[in-house]
């Protein structure tokens, strides 16, 4: 893969689809089929979160999205100014949300199916205290690009092997 693969964003390029609005819509100012633009991306998001519908279990990035449901990731949140979602060059699904005192920058992963409580209770408290280390995420979560990956058909490089279990922490 080597680059991000952008999934949705609040500030789509229209000069990408100027020539195409300009010939669907030729009787409309330049104002009115930007507005077109601008709702169809919307409704975008909307249509994004029904493919994204899969069921994996909690995802942990600050908080668990209790419902399973990946389509639950895409969920702007109320003082979001822009935000945009990508899966990285690892596989993982992210997020990059601009708000107006700063940006948030989440990881949704879904925790593994077999993994021990005792391994989740010390992720979560790992994640509250600030002293997670990716082994520990990879050690007790998966990644979610795989599974956006097989919505939209780009390929994904293999991820690298996984920490042991029982490593010193």
């Amino acid at each position: 893969m080597g680059k991000e693969i952008t999934i949705w964003t609040s500030e789509p390029d229209y000069e990408e689809v100027r020539k195409y609005m300009e010939e669907d819509f030729p009787e409309m100012s330049e104002a009115e089929r930007i507005a077109i633009f601008r709702q169809g991306n919307i409704d975008c998001l909307q249509f994004q979160r029904e493919e994204l519908s899969m069921k994996f279990g909690k995802h942990m990035a600050y908080k668990e999205i209790d419902s399973g449901q990946l389509a639950d990731c895409f969920e702007p949140n109320r003082d979001t100014l822009s935000i945009r979602w990508f899966v990285d060059e690892k596989g993982d699904l992210r997020c990059d949300d601009v708000h107006h005192d700063g940006v948030n920058h989440y990881l949704y992963r879904v925790l593994k199916r077999d993994i021990p409580q005792s391994e989740v209770d010390y992720l979560k408290n790992a994640i509250r205290t600030g002293v997670a280390y990716r082994s520990d995420i990879e050690r007790c979560t998966e990644r979610l690009g795989d599974a956006i990956s097989a919505v939209y058909g780009f390929e994904l490089p293999q991820p690298e092997r996984q920490a042991e279990r029982g490593q010193a922490r």
